[in-house]
């Protein structure tokens, strides 16, 4: 089935396309030069290496700005070196990934290698294919320089030619399949103006302080082998490995001893975990929901048609996770807990969860009413699992609402004062389990 095209904003307010494939480990994988992520996924070559990595990892797929599914109508004069960086810390804060492998191919190694020197703290390992720190390693090959002046002669001759240089001169149909995607992901106006800043790309002073576990992939018939010994000689704790073949693209070639590479560096570099080990973890913000009268339901409807009904309830509750950044914490027969690093997509996520049983409940002959209830605090996190005042205080909240509502604290209210939200007050009361009374809120979620 093909992923689902969603969108992230860029802190500069551009609109980037993404999708997600698989679980486990987030694994974001950044663009060639050219990208349309909807139409590489009718390229069998393609869909095979997203499936391979989504074996055992999260692959999120993006389209850079200007390219493919992203936004492409840009006034604005930009960067692409720092619009690349900009482009993946939106993907990753709309997703809510704390911690992720970060795969940077060719054109966009350089991008990589200055968003894992910027933020040590999200990137657990850095990924670099057939890539370089300097652009002038790159294009002061002969053959780059013939196909780059037939860019403002001959258009679709360009494109034939750029997929050959990319995938190898010997690949047919994959480079004609390339070459019809590169003409959909991008103009010729807009590659022109591209391409002379991607020409001056200069990253060799980040090097050194790259801190992130580094894996260098490189293939000597596709460029130059002493580009990758630079790379590898200047990371600290950089691996590198040399791959048979001619082809710029992974998915081509042996794609196999790519991934199963990837797949020995991210295991290797697994750190191990006290299993009692407890810490107080960062500021969350902590969901629960509940089926309403799900124990009569099953009496009146039987075990197995009451489970058919909890099975539609627990797809839409994870829709609207996966959607918005919830990490499923536990499911308990009838409801779930989630936690949300942003108060703001935790109230996006339950206000996606009763629109979607709302619609559900217009036509269906049984309806699935669902209480939400929800808090933040700094938990304390044990086993993949979270404790402490803050859930408890959420347990409670989400035990005082209806079906169909959604109750937040005053800690959640104020979190996301002057957005788009809108409370109505249900007063103060006593949690269970609590002293101080504390302040209720419904979430008006209707439109």
């Amino acid at each position: 089935m093909e992923p689902r095209i969603q969108y992230a904003t860029t802190a500069d307010g551009v609109s980037i396309a993404f999708w997600t494939l698989g679980e486990g480990m987030p694994f974001v994988h950044m663009p060639l030069l050219f990208s349309h992520i909807q139409l590489e996924w009718q390229f069998p070559e393609c869909r095979r290496w997203y499936e391979r990595l989504a074996a055992k990892c999260r692959v999120v797929r993006y389209d850079s700005r200007g390219m493919g599914l992203s936004q492409r109508d840009l006034d604005i004069v930009y960067d692409p070196l720092e619009a690349e960086v900009s482009d993946v810390d939106a993907v990753a804060r709309r997703l809510a990934l704390p911690r992720f492998v970060l795969l940077g191919l060719t054109h966009s190694g350089p991008a990589a290698i200055a968003y894992a020197v910027r933020h040590p703290e999200q990137v657990s390992h850095l990924i670099l294919w057939c890539t370089y720190a300097q652009a002038s390693d790159f294009s002061r090959s002969p053959n780059v320089q013939a196909v780059r002046a037939l860019m403002d002669k001959d258009w679709a001759f360009y494109t034939e030619a750029a997929a050959h240089a990319l995938l190898g001169w010997s690949e047919g149909e994959p480079a004609r399949r390339h070459a019809a995607l590169i003409r959909e992901s991008i103009t010729p106006d807009a590659l022109q103006a591209v391409i002379p800043a991607i020409s001056e790309f200069d990253v060799a002073a980040l090097l050194p302080e790259v801190r992130a576990p580094t894996l260098i992939l490189h293939r000597p018939g596709y460029l130059d082998v002493n580009v990758a010994r630079g790379l590898a000689s200047r990371i600290p704790s950089a691996r590198l490995a040399l791959l048979e073949g001619a082809s710029g693209a992974p998915y081509l070639g042996d794609m196999e001893a790519v991934a199963s590479a990837i797949d020995e560096f991210l295991s290797e570099g697994e750190e191990a975990v006290e299993p009692n080990a407890a810490e107080v973890g960062a500021f969350r913000t902590v969901l629960f929901t509940d089926v309403e009268g799900s124990t009569a339901l099953t009496q009146r409807l039987g075990d197995a048609r009451a489970r058919d009904l909890l099975r539609q309830h627990e797809r839409m509750v994870r829709e609207a996770l996966k959607a918005h950044g919830g990490s499923e914490l536990k499911t308990m027969g009838d409801g779930f807990m989630a936690s949300f690093s942003s108060a703001t997509r935790a109230l996006d996520s339950a206000i996606a969860m009763q629109r979607a049983f709302a619609h559900h409940n217009e036509s269906a002959e049984e309806p699935i009413l669902v209480r939400v209830g929800m808090n933040a605090g700094e938990p304390i996190a044990e086993d993949e699992d979270l404790f402490g005042t803050a859930v408890i205080a959420a347990a409670r909240i989400a035990a005082q609402a209806r079906g169909g509502e959604i109750l937040a604290s005053d800690v959640v209210r104020q979190l996301v004062a002057g957005k788009k939200f809108r409370f109505a007050s249900r007063g103060r009361t006593v949690l269970k389990g609590l002293e101080e009374a504390v302040e209720v809120y419904e979430v008006l979620w209707q439109e």
